[in-house]
């Protein structure tokens, strides 16, 4: 495989490709999205090593999906999701509750290893922190493809405990746990049209994405089919840490790697958390 290197990028953003030029992945530090998507930096545009697109940026039916992004549902009440926040009570609104990301330096910046410090905060214009996260992505060559390895750590300043909560664990919205790191994909990407090869795969062998939704495990893979080129490519999903209760969509292409599902996450004031995530994109 050819040396690693940056590219050409707009300004806020870094774009990492291979010796020829080829883009693998653009990282959005400074992103100008709007309050109600809850800002944060993401991922987009992420290629197969073809060069085929298989993100998806701000889609119409969900435009506070950012390609690839960690972010948290709801930190003590504070929509960092993006959307109309659920409630029990009156189910999906609007709200004026959406936090925001902010990138403050860069303490490694080369193709291969960036780690970068970013404060969470409830608003825009709110000077204290409620995180302070220190961020770690990695991008390797692998075979017949490439991986980014997305590790985070979080740090609760205090004084307050955090609960993290998703609208499952929140009550009332059974099976929509969506939290943490996020991955939007290319529109139709698993779109089988009667093949059985093009799917999702679990670690217990299962297909069903009823199944794997919600399943405890630690890799999930999706095999899909790109529009245009029509080349085949193989999505995996590693949970480092250990197994999580997978987040899937099907039809508007998602995973999510979910710390929790049914009872809230808590970080205690002083604490701090981490967790570790892998993506390999590789020809199928």
């Amino acid at each position: 495989m050819s040396v690693l290197q940056f590219l050409q990028a707009p300004q806020g953003s870094l774009s990492i490709g291979s010796g020829n030029a080829a883009e693998l992945w653009r990282y959005v530090y400074a992103p100008a999205t709007p309050a109600d998507e809850s800002p944060r930096p993401y991922a987009h545009p992420v290629y197969s090593i073809d060069g085929d697109l298989l993100s998806n940026w701000r889609p119409n039916d969900h435009r506070w999906h950012h390609g690839l992004s960690f972010t948290l549902t709801a930190v003590n009440g504070v929509n960092f999701w993006g959307g109309p926040s659920h409630r029990p009570e009156d189910n999906y609104q609007w709200r004026e509750d959406h936090g925001v990301q902010k990138h403050l330096e860069w303490l490694i910046r080369t193709p291969e290893k960036l780690v970068e410090k970013l404060t969470w905060h409830r608003s825009a214009d709110t000077a204290a922190a409620m995180l302070n996260e220190e961020r770690t992505l990695t991008t390797r060559w692998e075979e017949e493809g490439w991986s980014l390895g997305w590790q985070t750590r979080l740090h609760n300043p205090g004084p307050e405990d955090l609960t993290c909560h998703n609208y499952h664990s929140l009550g009332g919205l059974a099976g929509s746990h969506y939290t943490g790191l996020q991955f939007r994909g290319a529109r139709g990407l698993l779109d089988e049209h009667g093949d059985e090869q093009i799917r999702m795969l679990g670690e217990s062998g299962a297909t069903d994405p009823n199944i794997l939704h919600g399943q405890k495990a630690n890799w999930l893979e999706w095999y899909g089919q790109v529009d245009g080129t029509l080349r085949r490519t193989k999505l995996r999903f590693d949970s480092l840490d250990g197994p999580i209760p997978w987040f899937t969509r099907q039809d508007n292409p998602v995973v999510a790697f979910p710390p929790h599902r049914e009872t809230a996450w808590v970080i205690s004031a002083g604490d701090t958390v981490e967790l570790n995530h892998r993506i390999t994109f590789s020809r199928s």
